[in-house]
């Protein structure tokens, strides 16, 4: 029997823009190299798979190539879908069981707030290729459980970032966080990420790289609560307020593409 498979534009409010996430809810149990290879030929940054359960939903995330322990901008996508799709009532909360642990989101004033774990960063020498492949001098180079960070001094200089991706496939982390406070008005801070070790040369919106940008920019800037913007070509707005252990996220998501999945 065919699956209904979603492709949901996240972390904006206009189709085309934000990062564009993979959305399958399955009726069954289906093996990795299943996913994998449905992930494959989306061909997006990410692709979700749901699969519900008693106290909420099995979730997993693919790139084209791998598995991913955390993703905010398919956690976002999935949790549109259910609403969309009337698996959840609008108040209800989506429970997401993952390799991260317990998310959840609710709907909060047209937005979608995601409850994710906190990634801090600690200051780290930078390992080798890593600023030789961004091309940049770093005022800061941080490492979370995930990813590198690193803080430059002009959004301008960010904005023309042009990497040797070649040479960043070899730095030893799921991706590299580049950022630095917004001189456009209404930002707190911008960045960008790239994860080509993970087959993504240049994700348009990270939600979970935000997970460490929150606490380092609070230590930074010395408040809570930010707007962010990923500066990728596409673009994408995401609220961040920083917690003890967690940090909330939220973002607005678009639904551009049905389809079924002949299987």
């Amino acid at each position: 029997m065919p699956l209904a498979i979603y492709q949901v534009d996240a972390f904006t409010d206009k189709p085309f823009t934000g990062n564009p996430a993979g959305v399958c809810v399955l009726k069954e149990a289906r093996d990795d190299r299943w996913m994998q290879n449905v992930a494959c030929e989306m061909n997006l940054s990410e692709t979700a798979f749901l699969r519900e359960r008693a106290d909420g939903f099995n979730l997993r995330w693919f790139t084209p190539t791998v598995e991913v322990d955390l993703c905010g901008h398919a956690t976002l996508a999935s949790s549109h879908i259910l609403w969309q799709e009337a698996y959840l009532k609008p108040e209800e909360k989506a429970n997401f069981h993952t390799l991260s642990g317990l998310l959840t989101a609710r709907k909060e004033s047209g937005w979608i707030e995601l409850d994710f774990p906190m990634e801090p960063v600690e200051k780290v020498s930078s390992p080798p290729g890593l600023i030789e492949a961004l091309g940049v001098t770093a005022s800061y180079v941080g490492k979370s459980r995930l990813d590198y960070l690193v803080e430059i001094e002009s959004e301008t200089d960010l904005r023309k970032l042009s990497p040797d991706l070649k040479l960043l496939e070899s730095v030893p982390s799921r991706g590299v966080i580049v950022t630095c406070r917004s001189e456009s008005s209404g930002f707190d801070f911008v960045s960008r990420f790239f994860a080509p070790r993970v087959g993504i040369d240049e994700d348009p919106v990270t939600g979970s790289a935000h997970c460490a940008l929150g606490p380092y920019w609070r230590t930074r800037l010395k408040k809570n609560e930010f707007l962010a913007y990923q500066a990728s070509q596409r673009g994408g707005v995401v609220r961040v307020h920083v917690g003890d252990k967690r940090v909330l996220l939220s973002g607005q998501a678009v639904t551009v593409l049905r389809a079924e999945l002949d299987d």
